[in-house]
């Protein structure tokens, strides 16, 4: 399949390119080392080039002013090198990449999900990221975060900054509850003996307040958060060969500690992240796992949501020790030439520095550096309690059937949950049905 693609794509391209004069001084041989050639190296320095850049954010209240930051202070700096913006809304923007690079005209980096790596790897698109950048810069990386982007061995996409699923809590309602505000739980027993006493608050208004929040409905990011709770409890999905591993009893524990919070109403049934972002922001909601830039949102419905909340590890549940795996929003890049590629080599590396960065993933998407030299920068106070987090991540292999496998997971969630299925007939299921996606 992606070979095939591939190939279609490359002669897209090529009679595109051949239509309009054999292309421009951009278009060069590719197969040089990191970076591009010596030879474009220095020629990225004068000639007159374009990067072509998909970025869904740019349509996104709250995050324009940072991109455009980006690229005036980036073509400030380098007078020569032009962005151009290709945009759509956050669920249209693969499909344009995939569609316009099926019509020859190819983006040369994106702004998007560490999930979306397989389908545009196996889509023939993105090339691994040590064909744009050296290895002296990708080393100071954490190697768990790079880890985390491998498809077949090769890195490919590049974290700006990253979360693991964290816990947020509201240290308010741990107060109302007769609980200590500062000693949050650290495993999934101590959350359902302080789920009890939580469960029997109301707010204001009259509303019950419900003491934890696990996304479950049918959205890819739930299936991701869902993968994050069986790490906690020491399972796993797939193997390292991306072949099914739910045989094992961290896979059942964590469907089975769903169950439980549903059969104790503790859980809303069938939310989406946005869905426990507004119960959080209103009062409603005790506890709740979610990206670290989930709180950007929190703050949008609530201004004064840093008064009460704070964050701690993903918990402990069974033989596990709360692992989680990471989530990032990541650059990924493609091959239209040593100039293009050194082009978004020089781009990347004047985003991903301490300058750029720090306001936008302390103030606007809260959130933790990717880099090690970048450890000791601000981190938005809500996020200090869950930051010894990003020492205890573990790596999910990636599939070409990502996206799916992740929504069959949230129907394995709904079953135990809204259908009231029992947990062995669900994942029984669920292995079925996730065995022929995977072939």
């Amino acid at each position: 399949m992606k070979r095939v693609l591939a190939l279609v794509l490359a002669l897209c391209l090529a009679l595109s390119l051949a239509a309009c004069g054999g292309g421009n001084s951009t278009s060069q041989p590719s197969g040089s080392t990191a970076g591009g050639s010596s030879s474009a190296a220095d020629a990225v320095l004068s000639e007159e080039i374009t990067i072509k850049f998909a970025n869904y954010a740019l349509l996104e209240d709250g995050y324009t002013e940072f991109w455009e930051g980006v690229k005036s202070g980036f073509e400030t700096q380098y007078p020569n090198i032009t962005i151009e913006w290709v945009t759509a809304p956050y669920g249209e923007i693969t499909n344009q990449v995939i569609n316009m690079a099926g019509g020859g005209d190819m983006v040369d980096i994106m702004f998007g999900e560490l999930d979306w790596i397989p389908t545009l790897e196996d889509a023939g698109l993105t090339v691994p990221v040590t064909s744009v950048l050296t290895e002296e810069y990708l080393a100071d990386f954490y190697p768990s975060v790079l880890d985390s982007c491998r498809v077949n061995g090769e890195i490919y996409g590049l974290p700006m900054y990253i979360s693991p699923f964290i816990l947020y809590y509201n240290k308010d309602l741990f107060e109302q509850a007769g609980l200590d505000p500062n000693t949050p739980p650290t495993t999934y027993d101590e959350m359902l003996t302080m789920a009890e006493s939580l469960s029997k608050l109301t707010t204001a208004d009259g509303n019950p307040v419900y003491p934890f929040g696990q996304t479950t409905a049918s959205v890819a990011v739930s299936g991701a958060a869902l993968t994050g709770m069986v790490y906690n409890f020491g399972g796993t999905v797939l193997d390292e060969n991306g072949q099914l591993a739910t045989g094992n009893q961290g896979f059942k524990d964590a469907f089975t500690m769903l169950h439980t919070l549903d059969q104790k109403g503790y859980n809303p049934q069938n939310s989406k992240l946005k869905d426990l972002r507004q119960l959080f922001a209103t009062g409603q909601l005790a506890m709740y796992y979610d990206q670290s830039w989930g709180f950007n949102g929190v703050s949008s419905i609530n201004p004064d949501a840093a008064s009460f909340t704070a964050s701690a590890p993903a918990l402990k549940g069974g033989s596990g020790n709360g692992a989680s795996i990471l989530q990032g929003q990541v650059l990924l890049y493609m091959d239209n030439g040593d100039l293009q590629r050194e082009a978004c080599r020089l781009l990347t590396e004047y985003m991903l520095t301490e300058d750029v960065l720090v306001d936008y993933i302390t103030n606007i998407t809260p959130a933790y550096p990717a880099k090690q030299s970048m450890a000791n920068m601000e981190l938005n106070p809500v996020l200090q309690g869950a930051a010894s987090s990003i020492d205890n991540l573990s790596s999910a292999p990636f599939v070409a059937a990502q996206a799916d496998l992740n929504l069959e997971l949230c129907t394995l969630a709904q079953a135990v949950t809204v259908s009231g299925t029992d947990v062995d007939t669900a994942i029984a299921s669920f292995e079925q049905t996730a065995s022929g996606m995977l072939g």
